[in-house]
């Protein structure tokens, strides 16, 4: 059973009570995510060959912590860095360190920054000099899944719709979809209900209803979507050993469709599209 609460009333995760969020939840999402967007802008000049991504951790800890915003990651269930940074094979959750980054990478770089109180969670694809293009083919079609996922994130549908959207454009390019990761509810809490599967069957799930807040991040592969969890507790590599990609925006559901809280200011969310513009 599904019931439907008022955000300001709900202290915790509740399986199948989903939140609802006014226009104080709206815009404290704005504020966040508009600030894990900037810090993500930021650190597009310093993904280069060479660069360890310990680096950029400490670019976007530093960013937080000038603009009263602390990452969400940072002690959360012991794990201790601002940023997962996931490069090549690794779906996701990559642990920054000191390896630097070598041409041809390409790397997820996922980051949730709290401004008072409120969780912007966003991540994106960046390409470390020059990428083949099978990587270059996955990045476009992970974002283009991205975009379907939120086109059909709207009254009326549920969340199954967006996972059908998701899963069908993927498949078609020959591609799979992780199934071991969703999307989640956010707003207070860093994870809430529902969860967002990004494979699925139109018209299953949670019904779709305005002031609901969530993340669309789906993880797409070139081979197929099992995926198996390192020693280290936390990164996730494809089994196979083929790439894989993965986008993010949070969102809140409007009357009409939906708000996108993490878009870029720079027009930098997906950089291919940057690239050309350059």
């Amino acid at each position: 059973m599904i019931t439907y609460v008022d955000a300001s009333n709900k202290a915790r995760r509740t399986p199948g009570v989903i939140p609802v969020h006014g226009s104080e939840g709206f815009e404290g999402m704005r504020k966040a995510g508009n600030l894990t967007a900037q810090a993500l802008d930021i650190l597009t000049e310093y993904v280069e060959p060479g660069v360890p991504t310990a680096k950029l951790d400490q670019i976007a800890y530093e960013f937080a912590r000038d603009n009263g915003a602390v990452p969400a990651t940072i002690f959360y269930k012991g794990y201790r860095h601002s940023l997962c940074t996931s490069i090549n094979h690794v779906v996701c959750h990559g642990i920054p360190d000191e390896r630097p980054l070598r041409d041809g990478d390409i790397v997820n770089i996922d980051l949730t920054l709290v401004v008072d109180g409120w969780h912007g969670d966003s991540s994106r694809m960046y390409a470390v000099g020059e990428i083949s293009r099978k990587a270059e083919r996955l990045i476009e079609v992970t974002y283009d899944c991205l975009e379907a996922g939120i086109a059909a994130a709207r009254p009326g549908n549920t969340t199954g719709d967006i996972g059908a959207a998701i899963q069908g454009l993927a498949e078609a390019e020959r591609m799979s979809v992780v199934r071991d990761f969703v999307g989640h509810g956010l707003g207070k809490l860093f994870h809430d209900e529902p969860n967002i599967l990004h494979f699925g069957t139109p018209g299953t799930g949670v019904p779709l209803k305005p002031g609901m807040i969530f993340t669309i991040e789906p993880m797409i592969n070139l081979g197929r979507p099992h995926v198996k969890i390192l020693s280290d507790g936390w990164t996730a590599v494809t089994r196979d050993r083929t790439l894989s990609a993965q986008c993010e925006h949070s969102i809140g559901i409007t009357e009409t469709g939906c708000e996108i809280f993490t878009g870029s200011p720079g027009g930098l969310f997906n950089p291919l599209a940057s690239r050309t513009k350059a």
